[in-house]
């Protein structure tokens, strides 16, 4: 049976409008659902998007929004905890509750969102909550068509990884640099969500976890440094030793809007970096991230972002 209705959770953050938007120039008719409807405002002129106010962490409102779908993309993810949401509760104990309302319904497809180094045993809570949140859905391979992406650092216009690096070169004088030497393997936003969607009706992606990262391997000094350069901007970079990155961190997380947490930091004391190429079965060349970047530092007008999202939606 064509899938036809897909419904997605988290649709309306940064991964989650690439992934929309190609989904809908598929063909796909796509249920988005959003805790707030005006968060997805930027979705609902699609023509096969219905954006529906849903509070996914109560099971019956999940389960009257997700009936009629024949697939669920599941994109929720934190990278901070907070009182209201733990790393638990929204990559672990969230998957679960999801992976049972599909056998329930009968929806047969789970695409799911975890992130790359994903481990039981892995340094830092984020990455062991990702891990459970793999095994609960893989649980459920007997009864449901389940395909897992471990993606590294995703970089696109609106990302907060390269835009975060832009505004810390822009403000300071001296960059001082936590976990200097830690190895990442961005991947493009458009290049995840092409996978997504070529994954959907694909039955040699059931059952299958794939790890999604870039062209290129760089360490977070390099990274830095080469915003500043498409910047234009000069600036001294100091690599902070692991006491003083450990401090950093810490002080970081005392503020009201979290930048960095200890745990960001313990995720860091593992390569964020494939062990191959990107998965041939999508037939993707991944995109190098020298190419895509400059376009959204330096060239942030409305009007080219407007035509850049026409463009990746295929209008």
């Amino acid at each position: 049976m064509r899938i036809k209705q897909v419904c997605v959770l988290g649709g309306s953050g940064f991964v989650g409008s690439a992934i929309v938007a190609r989904l809908d120039a598929a063909g796909y008719q796509v249920k988005v659902l959003t805790r707030r409807r005006e968060r997805a405002k930027h979705l609902i002129l699609l023509p096969n998007v219905d954006v529906v106010e849903c509070d996914v962490m109560d099971d019956n409102a999940l389960a009257e929004a997700m009936r009629g779908s024949q697939a669920v993309v599941n994109l929720i993810g934190i990278l901070h905890e907070s009182r209201k949401m733990t790393f638990t509760m929204a990559h672990a104990e969230l998957p679960r509750r999801l992976a049972h309302i599909c056998h329930t319904q009968g929806i047969t497809r789970l695409l799911h969102m975890s992130a790359l180094q994903a481990s039981i045993d892995g340094p830092s809570a984020y990455l062991r909550s990702k891990a459970a949140g793999e095994a609960v859905v893989m649980d459920y391979a007997n009864q449901l068509h389940v395909t897992v992406f471990r993606p590294s650092v995703i970089f696109g216009r609106g990302d907060s990884f390269i835009t975060l690096f832009a505004s810390l070169v822009k403000l300071l004088p001296v960059v001082l640099l936590a976990k200097p030497e830690a190895k990442f393997q961005p991947v493009w936003v458009e290049d995840v969500a092409q996978a997504f969607v070529k994954s959907m009706e694909d039955i040699d992606t059931y059952g299958q976890a794939y790890d999604l990262g870039g062209p290129k391997v760089y360490t977070l000094r390099e990274l830095v440094q080469m915003v500043a350069d498409i910047l234009g901007i000069k600036r001294r970079i100091i690599g902070l030793n692991d006491q003083l990155s450990y401090l950093q961190a810490y002080a970081m997380e005392l503020l009201p809007i979290k930048l960095m947490t200890r745990d960001n930091l313990y995720s860091m004391q593992v390569d964020n970096v494939c062990q191959g190429e990107f998965p041939k079965v999508f037939g993707i060349q991944p995109t190098a991230l020298e190419v895509v970047v400059p376009d959204y530092l330096v060239n942030r007008t409305p009007r080219n972002a407007y035509n850049r999202y026409r463009g990746y939606a295929g209008r």
